[in-house]
């Protein structure tokens, strides 16, 4: 029986690769398309991600305004008894789409509490700058 020596196999998918443009070490690559091409690796199908979402409680209502296009898509998968609703399809979509991005939310997430923490010691300065006005107002009164 030969041996199945899956390092070289996957090196090998990776040369193929690199040779088209793209290179699984930096997630990214100058394809021939209009912007970078990201390669995702996700582990297991959507009936997976369907049934661990089943597993938590959707108790948050966002309302969301589709394109028809998206709307008929939404349709063609409850048609397939895959969903139950359009809700859930989109809710299952609206995760994935969070997943495959959470690289870029999380930068996002950095740098709005950078904005938060900005503003809290803008509201202190605020307010140390308003209470010493206050304080030479009374001050200035008492004399």
């Amino acid at each position: 029986m030969t041996e199945i020596n899956l390092s070289k196999i996957w090196q090998s998918i990776r040369d193929e690769l690199k040779d088209k443009g793209i290179d699984l070490d930096t997630g990214c690559c100058e394809a021939e398309t209009e912007g970078p091409l990201r390669v995702v690796c996700m582990a297991g199908g959507l009936s997976d991600s369907l049934k661990e979402m089943g597993r938590t409680t959707r108790d948050q209502v966002v309302m969301v305004r589709v394109n028809e296009e998206t709307s008929k898509k939404l349709d063609q998968w409850v048609e397939t008894g895959a969903f139950k609703s359009r809700s859930e399809a989109a809710a299952l979509f609206i995760r994935e789409g969070l997943m495959v991005h959470a690289r870029e939310l999380d930068e996002l997430d950095e740098a709005l509490s950078g904005v938060e923490d900005a503003k809290e010691r803008l509201r202190r300065r605020a307010r140390q700058v308003f209470d010493s006005e206050a304080e030479s107002e009374q001050e200035g009164g008492e004399h």
